[in-house]
């Protein structure tokens, strides 16, 4: 009889504790014999977090039937799934409380917090799936190594933070991690190849360094591995040639450098292989050609590209999987035809000639460089302190002369001037290398203004200490008294203002361009403030200081008012900048901040959105007919219509230009959390352009705050 009265106040502990929970949405489950007491310890976990209550059907007393949750035969829960149910708030199940759990699946649901230590206690977990989610802190080392069973560890696009766990390695039946879209740095950890049966990797856009490690060669299984958007150094592992399931690989966006090994093109089952935006040198690969989808643009690569290349040309390989190489040469995909080959004799006689001409070369510079020396102890003083060092004419990168500038613009020429400004004229130059570059020349009388002096030397101290991709090039610079120039590399399109005001070129300027444009100034404000060290303001981004390719990708370029915000002295600065873009702290505070880069750029995507700087639009706004504008009204009018998928891309951007426009700095976003938000796609558009008023986008005080305080 025992069993059966023990059975009986069970039951009705069940069903009166249910009966309390219907009325009052709160309970506290008591188990009355030994083998309910681990069932109801579940309920009642389940019961306290509220995730399940508002969903249900009826009034099911059996949890096993709640949406998202499975049970064993026993009625023990398994499973615990619901994705993009907007359940918010902490992650605060009793993880000890369900020693069977085997799949916890909570993405997208808007969840806060960090990862609580006590997720170690699940040690039957297989599947634990938390992104897309607003977690952060770091990965709790310890209680993840815990996790020996996982087979699918996913955490992508948090904010987790901290470094990859060195105890990742403990999880030998890894096949499938994602950390992707975080902030975790450090380097990535040896000990990942210890995951002898990881299928998939996938670590892209975080703020990862060092190199590739050589242990991830160990990882034999492995078929994904992407590595894109990081700060990852060195050379390409040899040991990743040996992982011969490799199906796709992207190394895109980071700073490796060294040759592509020849090996890595014959990978058995290799079709996607994106190595675009790093410092690659040497040639293409023969067997690239046979790889589906190749990406090797925007390195350093040389040489003829592999005859085969153009197997797959019209169907995957175009152009600009290759271009921004410019010693690369071939017969096919647009490239100029490589010079013929040299015979063995010539060969030979090269390599006899080249050695005497280095030794004859490096004599006559020595010799050149000490007579330099006894003119310059010959020279009288009082013209030393009149025209400075005769001899001070440096070139940046080495390979430009000072003759080639003069003979290449005749003197500066008026007819090799393409603009002027209120600093001097800009000439372009075609070098005898067949190199075109562009010129910015102070006149004599502005040589002699201290401020011009100041602005000139300060963009060489800032160019030759930053590189980024959306930067302008210093190539050269003459800083001589009586001739002083900087030399750029040279952009085919001109300024952004100029383009947007040009209506045949504005109409070329489609949406899709233009979103590209924001990305690359974003990108390039990103690098300045956030990897730059000392930090680096512009404090002059404007439509007029974006300089455009001619693929239309856009410059940063007008260093000449940038500082330098160091920790250890003032950052007071007079108001500078051009007029309809400079935050209005400035104005009372004089203090340069990072924000009023951010502020300017908000006026600069705005006027790429419309066409036109939006000055008097904006002031417009204060008035009560502002609810009444449509975003869709806000628009240039003068590209071709957009889909559904720029329309998302037009809503996204908008949003950040009002973010970036607030009135209070601290209310403004960084540029690390808006050049992530350009490059995230989880956001997706609700309703057509049309039904969302200027007044909404403005009014989003809750949109790219969170991190902007945290920051500030």
């Amino acid at each position: 009889m025992a069993p059966s009265i023990s059975t009986f106040i069970a039951v009705v502990a069940w069903a009166t504790c249910t009966l309390f929970f219907e009325k009052y949405h709160a309970v506290e489950l008591v188990a009355t014999s030994e083998s309910s007491a681990a069932l109801l310890l579940e309920m009642n976990a389940l019961l306290h977090t509220g995730w399940w209550l508002s969903n249900q059907t009826g009034n099911n007393s059996d949890h096993c039937q709640w949406d998202g949750i499975d049970c064993n035969a026993r009625g023990s829960v398994i499973a615990i799934h619901r994705t993009y149910a907007s359940l918010g708030g902490k992650l605060k199940l009793n993880f000890s409380s369900f020693p069977n759990l085997v799949r916890l699946d909570l993405v997208g649901n808007k969840l806060q917090g960090s990862i609580p230590f006590e997720i170690g206690t699940l040690s039957k977990l297989t599947h634990l799936h938390l992104g897309f989610n607003n977690l952060i802190g770091e990965i709790p080392p310890s209680s993840i190594g815990n996790l020996k069973n996982l087979v699918s560890l996913s955490l992508e696009n948090n904010l987790f933070t901290g470094q990859i766990p060195s105890s990742i390695g403990c999880l030998t039946n890894l096949s499938y991690l994602s950390l992707s879209w975080n902030q975790i740095n450090g380097s990535i950890p040896m000990e990942i190849g210890n995951l002898k049966s990881l299928k998939s990797l996938h670590l892209a856009s975080n703020n990862l360094t060092g190199p590739i490690p050589t242990s991830l060669g160990d990882c034999y299984a492995l078929t994904e591995l992407s590595l894109s958007r990081n700060y990852l150094d060195g050379s390409i592992p040899h040991h990743i040639i040996d992982l011969y399931w490799l199906h796709s690989i992207d190394l895109s966006h980071n700073f490796l450098s060294g040759e592509i090994s020849v090996e890595l093109g014959r990978a058995s089952y290799l079709s996607i292989l994106d190595f675009s935006f790093n410092k690659l040198t040497g040639s293409i690969p023969p067997h690239f050609s046979f790889i589906k989808e190749v990406n090797l643009s925007y390195n350093s690569l040389k040489g003829q590209i592999p005859v085969d290349y153009g197997w797959y040309y019209d169907r995957y390989h175009t152009p600009d999987t290759l271009i921004g190489n410019e010693d690369l040469c071939g017969q096919s995909m647009g490239f100029p035809p490589c010079p013929p080959a040299r015979n063995n004799s010539v060969g030979r006689t090269v390599k006899i000639v080249v050695p005497i001409a280095m030794f004859i070369g490096f004599f006559v510079l020595w010799c050149f460089l000490l007579l330099q020396c006894v003119v310059k102890k010959t020279l009288p003083e009082s013209t030393k302190a009149k025209n400075g060092d005769l001899f001070s004419i440096w070139n940046y990168d080495g390979h430009i002369a000072y003759e080639d500038v003069i003979r290449a613009t005749e003197d500066f020429d008026i007819k090799h001037c393409i603009g002027t400004g209120g600093y001097g004229s800009v000439y372009r130059a075609e070098l005898p290398n067949g190199k075109v570059v562009a010129l910015k020349k102070l006149h004599r009388l502005e040589a002699e203004n201290p401020n011009f002096d100041t602005s000139f030397r300060n963009e060489v101290k800032v160019l030759t200490k930053i590189r980024h991709r959306n930067i302008i090039k210093l190539h050269g610079f003459c800083l001589h008294k009586r001739c002083m120039f900087l030399i750029y590399e040279y952009m085919e399109k001109g300024s952004l203002f100029w383009v947007l005001n040009t209506h045949v070129e504005a109409v070329q300027l489609d949406w899709r361009k233009r979103i590209n444009i924001i990305k690359g100034i974003a990108d390039a404000l990103f690098y300045m403030h956030h990897e730059c060290i000392p930090v680096i303001v512009h404090q002059d981004i404007s439509s007029n200081n974006i300089l455009l390719s001619s693929k239309l990708e856009a410059f940063v370029s007008d260093f000449g008012t940038a500082k330098l915000l160091d920790s250890d002295s003032s950052n007071e600065t007079l108001i500078i900048g051009t007029y309809g873009y400079v935050a209005p702290e400035l104005a009372y505070t004089m203090i340069v901040t990072e924000k009023c880069d951010v502020y300017s750029f908000g006026m600069v995507v705005l006027e790429i959105l419309m066409g036109k700087h939006p000055g008097e639009f904006l002031n417009s706004l204060s008035s009560s007919h502002s609810q009444d504008v449509m975003l869709n009204e806000l628009l240039d009018h003068r590209p071709p219509p957009f889909n559904h998928l720029v329309a998302h891309d037009i809503f996204l951007v908008a949003m950040i230009a009002f973010a970036c426009l607030r009135t209070k700095p601290k209310s403004r976003p960084t540029m690390k959390c808006v050049f992530r938000e350009l490059l995230s796609r989880k956001k997706p558009i609700a309703k057509p352009l049309h039904t969302i008023s200027i007044w909404q986008l403005r009014n989003q005080e809750t949109y790219l705050v969170g991190e902007s305080e945290t920051q500030s």
